[in-house]
């Protein structure tokens, strides 16, 4: 999955979860979850030119989220976005730092999971779009109250 749909899906988790460590690990959850579904990918010859917008989307996105959240869900809601995003960090550290910063076995076992397609950017944008929608949902439930 795009990293974007990690942060999206990561807060949406951490705005459900019942508190921060919970909402840090059930975003690590979600993260394998989504990498499951077969979803978009390209080849490492053009993963920069997708990983590089997606990555300024996500970061983006981030800031709604932190800026947009109820200060009392902060915490936890970031806490899932970081969890979410967490196991990609094997990707920024192999192309700037020629490792990854986890063991050979994790991301086997990561890479492992994924199903990819330069044909599946549809399921990209549904996730997006059903993750933006549920937590501007939720958002607004809990002003409402």
């Amino acid at each position: 999955m795009l990293i974007t749909n990690h942060v999206l899906s990561g807060a949406l988790v951490g705005w459900r979860a019942g508190g921060n460590v919970s909402a840090l690990a059930l975003g690590v959850l979600s993260h394998a979850v989504l990498d499951v579904v077969p979803h978009f990918g390209v080849d490492d010859e053009h993963l920069l030119r997708v990983a590089v917008p997606d990555g300024l989307l996500g970061l983006a996105l981030l800031g709604v989220v932190a800026a947009r959240t109820p200060g009392d869900r902060r915490v936890r809601v970031l806490a899932g976005v970081v969890g979410a995003c967490l196991p990609d960090l094997n990707k920024p550290g192999q192309v700037f730092f020629g490792r990854s910063p986890f063991p050979a076995a994790v991301d086997a076992a990561h890479g492992a999971i994924q199903t990819e397609s330069p044909r599946l950017l549809p399921v990209e944008v549904a996730a997006a779009v059903t993750s933006a929608l549920l937590l501007r949902r939720h958002r607004r439930a809990h002003l409402t109250r």
